[in-house]
This record gives structure tokens, C-alpha cells and sequence, in this order.
């Protein structure tokens, strides 16, 4: 589930649709949670869909460490990668604002944490853009990635939490260990999918 401080707007027809906030949301916050509703595609199920829902599987999902493609039920899907992005997935099974968002300002995310194995064009036209998403950037970037959740995650109880009750039980002991000792953090690393072929 997608904060609810947020909306989908039409951006281009190069990019299609991305997700805005409509107000204020503070670095720690929980931006994304996923629940109960998100569709989760095993890959046994995804290689049995034809290939147009594959492709369609492929642009609207993420793939988590289990190899299980998750298309979310809300506008979710639409938040866009930008290499300077706003947001970012952490281990913890959550996305969380790794800097102030500023009410109109477009939720940005890290695509190179969505195990893929393809490459991907980029579009962010950030200066420091990577032009494109590589099946190793979760080997290259996960280092500097976990530094930007550390940085964010000590404010997860400062900042009002709306999508905290959809966090997971045993996400929250996690948390609590992580909190009473920051030895105990648990990498983005966590969530890159290893496969057995």
C-alpha cells in the first residue's frame, strides 16, 4: 500500500504515470508497506501467463528475494525510478522517505533493488544518472543504499507513521532489535533474490 498522502498524475507519454505526494512527508517516513493485498506472482504462475500479461507482469511488478513477482492493488506500481530517487526499499519488507518530500514533488524509488535480470533504460534525467538499470547494480550500490536507510530509519518513531499498523509483527520485533542495538540491522541486501540455476 502506497502512503496516503499521495496521488497519480499523468507526467508524459515517454514516461506515462507517476506518483506525487500532496503534502509534506518527513525523511523516516513509511511510504510503501506491503500488504495483504498485493498480488503475488510465484515464478511457476508467471512462466503460465501469456507473454503479453508477462510483459505486463514485468512493467507493473518487483521481484523479492524469494523470486515471487509482487504487482501492487494500489497506484504503487506507478512510483517511478529515479537515480536521485526520494524513497527507497529497505530490509525490512517496507519503503521509507530517505529525505524530506515536498508536497507536490513526484515519490521516487530505486529500481536496481527490484532484481531484474534484464537491463532497464533510464529516463530520471538526474545528473548523475547510471542511463540504466543493470542485473548488478545490487551488488555495486547496496553499500551506499543501506548508509540512506540508516540515515532515514533513525527517524522511523520522530514522524507520524499512517502505514506502521500494515507493517508485519515479526518486522516490528526486527525493528525493536535494530533500535536496542543498530548492530543488528538487517541490509537491503536482504531482499536480492539468489537463484539455484
Amino acid at each position: 500500500m502506497i502512503h496516503p498522502k499521495t496521488e497519480l498524475r499523468l507526467i508524459n507519454n515517454q514516461v506515462g504515470y507517476g506518483v506525487f505526494a500532496i503534502d509534506f512527508i518527513p525523511e523516516g517516513t513509511i511510504t510503501y508497506v506491503k500488504d495483504s493485498l498485493e498480488l503475488v506472482i510465484t515464478p511457476t504462475d508467471y512462466l503460465i501467463h501469456s507473454a503479453e500479461m508477462q510483459q505486463s507482469i514485468e512493467k507493473y511488478s518487483y521481484r523479492d528475494e524469494n523470486g515471487n513477482r509482487i504487482v501492487s492493488w494500489d497506484f504503487a506500481k506507478y512510483v517511478n525510478h529515479c537515480c536521485n530517487c526520494n524513497t527507497i526499499s529497505t530490509g525490512y519488507g517496507f519503503e521509507i522517505a530517505i529525505r524530506d518530500i515536498f508536497e507536490g514533488e513526484q515519490i521516487t524509488d530505486e529500481y536496481g533493488i527490484f532484481n531484474s535480470d534484464d537491463e532497464m533504460e533510464l529516463v530520471c534525467g538526474e545528473s548523475n544518472c547510471r542511463k540504466r538499470i543493470q542485473p548488478n547494480d545490487f551488488d555495486t550500490y547496496y553499500k551506499e543504499w543501506d548508509d540512506k536507510i540508516k540515515k532515514a530509519i533513525g527517524r522511523l518513531f520522530e514522524v507520524n507513521q499512517p502505514l506502521l499498523a500494515l507493517v508485519d509483527n515479526n518486522v516490528k520485533i526486527e525493528l525493536d532489535g535494530f533500535f536496542s542495538n543498530p548492530e543488528s540491522y538487517k541490509s537491503v541486501y536482504s531482499l536480492k533474490f539468489h537463484s539455484n540455476g
